[in-house]
């Protein structure tokens, strides 16, 4: 179990993300063409995951705008944003900012991410939602970083992160 901050507040996660160095569990989670998506449908390209509470949030929306920008300077690598946002939220946040170089998908059902990744929050207001988190991995599912914001409210190291990626 991970405790992070949410306005100063103590709150805690299932788990544990994956450390560097691990191979990053696959996943199942849904496009916002409701198909199901895996990490080895990304196998072959480095990635990153954006994860956040919810796209309706300043903090999680900065989140997104960020990657946009930065993914389209990057060679070979997807940046995939991650939220229990229903898929059509998440499409319509994305048309509306014009923000075509992220891949947005959900976990608005069954699916084993949160739990593969241990970063659903156990507790406090957010509690079944997920943690601000930013996981980079290499082209073989490898993790090169991993951040788990320690207060939610916060905007992750995004330099950190793309470096990683280099």
């Amino acid at each position: 179990m991970a405790t992070v901050a949410f306005k100063g507040g103590a709150v805690n996660t299932v788990g544990n993300l994956p450390a560097v160095g691990s191979q990053a569990p696959d996943f199942k989670l849904t496009a916002g063409d409701l198909s199901d998506k895996s990490l080895a449908d990304y196998k072959g390209k480095k990635v990153v995951l954006n994860i956040f509470p919810s796209v309706d949030t300043g903090t999680c929306a900065a989140s997104v705008r960020a990657f946009n920008k930065a993914a389209s300077g990057l060679e070979d690598t997807v940046v995939l944003c991650i939220s229990k946002d229903l898929p059509f939220a998440q499409g319509r946040f994305c048309a509306a900012e014009g923000l075509n170089n992220v891949v947005t998908l959900s976990e608005y059902k069954d699916s084993n991410f949160s739990d593969a990744y241990q970063l659903r929050f156990s507790d406090g207001p957010l509690a079944g939602l997920l943690s601000r988190v930013v996981i980079t991995l290499d082209e073989n599912g490898k993790v090169l970083y991993e951040e788990q914001v320690a207060e939610v409210t916060e905007e992750p190291n995004y330099e950190a992160a793309l470096t990683s990626l280099k």
